[in-house]
């Protein structure tokens, strides 16, 4: 069996594809640079992150950008005939006023693993393109177009456009072919497949929180009209229809429903079909903590099994349509790779360390396998932030490093965070006050900087930190050089702040844990770390 999520910890929106006997998933990455994951599979159920799409700032710009603004919704396709890999994504720029500021880009390569193309500007009426291509090689780009006008449904309509690959132009003003396919309102991430000479429109409706779900229509042409699939939605976790259309709040807490599944805010899907024939449906969802509803780990990547009915619509193969936990497994053989638990050395450079917004060579070098990192801004930065950081997969976990590093003004601090987004994080730094160093715990509550924890260190050692997440709780420890024991710090943080739902500011990301130093006398105070322990329990 398949163990759900396939993708733990931040992977929203995902696109899955394959090419003759491998199978890619593309996943949001908003402001974390490099932009646009790629995961590698051979078998639907183990996979590892492979590369990214966007690794040169000259491509995309995401500094100053606010928490969740930046790449959203890459669309991932392989053209058979032209032999290229081709994305499609959004650049968020704000949500502003009820205007939603964005440009929709397409990339391609011949190869996965890049050099991809320069992006190539779409249009920019709403979020979510993607790219499709009929039997007679014609582009389309369809799209939700962003409504911010009085006494128009919210948030739009779903638009189509074509798309000449010679002058990489769409053509005319994109139309409207789709409102929906229920009533849950909230429509996004549509997706054209072909089959037996139907155009099939999937959807996400009712809002990417605990209404959403992924529904289907048909067309015998792609301008339409779309008739709706009458069992709609054919994957969800909130099995009872409901009308809201035109309203806004698209994380409605009141729909949470258990319903026997840990798979909550099922919705936003692709397809693709395995060598043999069989079908899988890959999702978003989310696990939150109860009775808070709060996700942790944000919105993650989870594979349906699926069927098509005699009469040409595409249900999950069991015929029911809630999100399982667990899913069969399509026979394939089966290929593991290498864990990104364990302890890493920083070269090779794992693909699972990123970075907020710019890349991680304006302030870092690697010298015997050991990271040195300038320190820059604040964690509170929306600009130059010096943070090496990977996804938390568990709720179980732990992560640590060793650290060289000698702060000669307040201003210096180094050590390891828990960071949701520039508002919300928790740090273990070490830092210096009155000819003293010292090691403390900062915590950032939407906004709020609070000190929780500071003790006197032996001047100018070395120093081991540690972090331990056990579901609900976070705890500390460090171990100086001259010592053999670790040192338990007695304060306990609460892991459900690291969440979307906690955030006041309307983010939908997810927690990461890294490595981090700040410099904000001269930027650039230097902190040595040997390594980065991550593992999941």
């Amino acid at each position: 069996m398949i163990k759900n999520p396939i993708l733990p910890g931040f992977n929203p929106d995902p696109c899955i594809i394959r090419v003759e006997d491998d199978y890619y998933i593309a996943t949001s990455t908003f402001e974390w640079f490099p932009a646009i994951a790629i995961y590698h599979s051979k078998d639907l159920k183990n996979w590892h992150l492979l590369t990214h799409v966007l690794d040169n700032e000259e491509d995309i710009d995401l500094r100053l950008l606010e928490s969740a603004k930046g790449v959203w919704a890459p669309d991932l396709i392989y053209d058979k005939n032209r032999k290229v890999f081709i994305v499609t994504f959004t650049r968020m720029a704000s949500m502003n006023g009820r205007y939603f500021d964005l440009d929709n880009y397409l990339v391609e390569s011949e190869n996965i693993m890049g050099p991809w193309s320069k992006p190539v500007y779409l249009n920019s009426v709403g979020f979510d393109p993607s790219i499709f291509i009929d039997d007679d090689n014609k582009y389309y780009v369809t799209s939700l177009q962003w409504e911010f006008r009085d006494n128009y449904e919210k948030p739009g309509t779903i638009v189509l456009q074509e798309y000449d690959i010679n002058t990489k132009k769409t053509i005319g003003y994109a139309k409207t072919i789709s409102t929906g396919a229920t009533d849950r309102g909230c429509i996004e991430a549509p997706r054209i497949y072909k089959r037996n000479n139907y155009y099939y429109l999937m959807l996400a409706e009712g809002g990417t929180g605990y209404g959403h779900c992924v529904t289907l229509s048909r067309s015998t042409n792609i301008w339409g009209p779309y008739e709706s699939r009458d069992e709609n939605p054919i994957v969800t976790s909130h099995l009872e229809n409901f009308n809201e259309r035109n309203k806004p709040d698209s994380l409605k807490i009141e729909r949470y429903k258990p319903n026997g599944t840990s798979l909550q805010k099922s919705g936003h899907a692709s397809i693709c079909e395995t060598q043999d024939g069989q079908w899988y449906l890959c999702h978003l969802c989310s696990r939150p903590f109860l009775p808070e509803l709060r996700c942790t780990l944000g919105r993650e990547t989870s594979i349906q099994k699926m069927r098509w009915t005699e009469d040409g619509w595409l249900e999950m193969a069991d015929g029911t349509n809630l999100a399982k936990d667990e899913v069969e497994e399509p026979g394939l053989e089966e290929v593991k790779f290498k864990s990104d638990c364990g302890t890493f050395k920083f070269s090779p450079w794992p693909e699972t360390l990123i970075s907020p917004r710019i890349n991680k060579k304006h302030f870092l070098s690697v010298k015997d396998g050991k990271a040195i990192i300038r320190g820059q801004q604040s964690l509170c930065s929306l600009d130059k932030v010096s943070l090496i950081a990977r996804r938390l997969t568990s709720v179980n976990c732990n992560f640590s490093t060793s650290m060289e590093f000698t702060p000669e003004v307040f201003q210096h601090t180094a050590g390891i965070a828990i960071y949701y987004d520039n508002m919300n994080y928790l740090t273990l730094e070490k830092t210096f006050e009155n000819d003293k160093e010292f090691l403390e715990i900062v915590q950032m509550d939407n906004g709020k900087r609070i000190e929780c924890f500071k003790e006197e260190l032996s001047f100018n050692t070395k120093i081991d930190l540690k972090c331990r997440v056990n579901y609900k709780k976070i705890t500390f420890q460090y171990k100086e050089a001259n010592k053999t024991d670790w040192t338990n710090i007695d304060k306990i943080f609460d892991t459900t702040k690291y969440s979307d739902e906690y955030s006041q500011f309307g983010e939908f990301t997810a927690t990461f844990c890294g490595i981090f130093v700040m410099d904000s006398n001269k930027r650039e105070k230097m902190a040595t770390f040997d390594y980065f322990q991550y593992n999941d329990l």
